[in-house]
């Protein structure tokens, strides 16, 4: 448990855009999106694709380190994975947006919605938003999406995206397919 602040004390508040869709909220995470994201790694078929190792987290302690790496990106770099929540209801669904570690093979955009969410165009809504926001703001011709070649429905989106299968990636010895959005062909 965090203590209550002295009076006049102040801790770092990462602040970050917000950017609303027709159905959604893009925006920095906060502290009560890890047990929502939490619950989503916790189910093996989502982990598979989006966890470093691929395996669920089922742990208070794994979902608060997935979510502090998430976050983390955002006060490190000053953009990051947005959470994003449902407008209608403000629950967190998952998490999309621009992703780009040490050594990572290129500028990414990446989705990861809760399986409860799937199927209503939600990761192709916040993921056209994020690929938007990255092009309004970085001085950047391309962006790439790595998807394992069994993740069909993050194929779907990407080719709904008007994304293009140019290659392979290796991340931490796991082969990926190598998705790319060129700004010279996006839409948006």
């Amino acid at each position: 448990m965090i203590p209550p602040l002295k009076p006049g004390a102040k801790l770092l508040k990462v602040d970050g855009p917000v950017i609303e869709t027709a159905r959604l909220i893009l925006r920095p995470w906060r502290s009560d999106d890890i047990a929502a994201n939490t619950a989503m790694l916790s189910d093996p078929d989502t982990a598979r694709y989006i966890t470093p190792d691929g395996k669920a987290i089922t742990t208070e302690i794994g979902g608060w380190r997935n979510a502090a790496v998430i976050s983390g990106h955002w006060a490190l770099h000053g953009f990051g994975m947005f959470a994003v929540e449902e407008k209608s209801n403000r629950h967190y669904i998952g998490r999309v947006g621009p992703w780009c570690p040490p050594g990572w093979p290129g500028f990414e955009v990446g989705w990861g919605i809760d399986r409860e969410y799937r199927g209503k165009g939600y990761a192709v809504e916040a993921a056209r938003a994020s690929i938007d926001w990255v092009f309004s703001t970085f001085e950047i011709d391309e962006i790439i999406h790595c998807i394992e070649s069994s993740n069909a429905p993050s194929q779907a989106v990407a080719r709904r995206l008007g994304a293009r299968r140019d290659g392979e990636v290796d991340l931490s010895g796991k082969i990926n397919e190598r998705w790319a959005t060129s700004r010279s062909s996006w839409k948006g």
